[in-house]
């Protein structure tokens, strides 16, 4: 079994491995090209992705419950993502 703590510390992680990623990238690639400010909109866009689904873990006890708000959440980050990466909506937060 999983305890509170471990869960916590795996759920942290990802954020830091996923960073990591483009971090290691723009070491071998010109291409990949990320400024500190794109670190620091990542990190608090996916670390806070991390505590919401920390807190919905925490606050709801059945599984299906549980699945529907990560599942809810994990898609706003999807939009969110795609949104500031690409700008499929058109917003003023994709840039030109």
């Amino acid at each position: 079994m999983i305890t509170t703590n471990q869960r916590n510390k795996i759920l942290f992680s990802v954020p830091v491995i996923l960073l990591s990623i483009p971090l290691i990238a723009m070491q071998f690639s010109k291409s990949w090209n990320w400024s500190s400010l794109d670190f620091v909109v990542a990190g608090v866009i996916l670390f806070g992705t991390a505590f919401i689904i920390k807190m919905i873990l925490e606050r709801f006890t059945t599984i299906k419950s549980r699945l529907i708000l990560i599942g809810i959440t994990l898609i706003i980050l999807l939009l969110v993502w795609i949104e500031l990466a690409v700008g499929i909506f058109g917003s003023p937060f994709a840039g030109s």
